[in-house]
């Protein structure tokens, strides 16, 4: 079973950017919404002659739907490949944002519970893959109320009835928030391993040192190796 970690944060605050440490001889990107990478000399460690950078042109069909069945493939062709450590699905919840504007002509609530279905499948894909292998799913932040109407900020979503079937960080034991915190130095790009109340972040105890951690997901992975021995 491969590690999966969930990394949710606002547009800006450092996800990607969490990326530029990572090995890009161990790691494949599916890079969703086909947008330049936030880190220096990205170009010439991540593209498609390098074979570590997939877009949303691979999975799409030629009716312009999202093909979920062959980023299903692209899972199994990524554990195939041995020597890959990481994948990552940088903007996850596009996947299922750009299946909805597809399917945005469709009367009903039918193509909601299918969106939570496939949402679920792919979450949960990394159950069928190799353990020396770790998935990052990167994903938006919204703003939502709990039942007692407390404030939550989690991961974005298509509407409350995919919420009411599926909570996607239930899916997760690590779930971590990004975050841009002001410092006396600038801007401190972080991610946040505990929950501060008001979000669903969520991780073993003990796994990471502190509550805030710089945004770089070569930590993570070394924080989360180091947990298991």
């Amino acid at each position: 079973m491969a590690h999966s970690v969930l990394i949710i944060g606002e547009s800006g605050s450092g996800k990607s950017t969490g990326i530029r440490n990572l090995d890009p001889a161990e790691t494949v990107i599916f890079n969703t919404a086909n947008k330049p990478l936030p880190f220096k000399g990205w170009k010439s460690k991540y593209s498609a002659e390098n074979k570590n950078l997939l877009s949303l042109t691979d999975i799409v069909g030629d009716d312009g739907r999202v093909n979920f069945s062959k980023l299903g493939k692209v899972f199994m062709r990524v554990n195939e490949r041995k020597e890959i450590k990481n994948f990552v699905i940088d903007d996850f919840q596009y996947l299922f944002a750009f299946e909805y504007f597809a399917r945005a002509n469709e009367k009903g609530y039918d193509k909601f519970t299918q969106l939570a279905k496939s949402m679920s499948d792919i979450a949960t894909a990394p159950i069928t893959l190799r353990d020396d292998l770790m998935v990052y799913f990167l994903t938006h932040a919204e703003e939502a109320y709990d039942t007692d109407g407390n404030r939550k900020v989690k991961a974005k979503t298509i509407g409350k009835m995919i919420d009411n079937v599926l909570t996607l960080e239930g899916l997760f034991s690590i779930v971590l928030f990004a975050k841009a915190k002001k410092s006396k130095e600038g801007i401190d790009y972080l991610f946040e391993t505990a929950t501060n109340g008001e979000n669903t972040c969520k991780s073993p105890m003990d796994m990471f040192e502190s509550k805030e951690i710089p945004n770089d997901l070569q930590l993570v992975r070394e924080s989360i190796i180091n947990y298991e021995n």
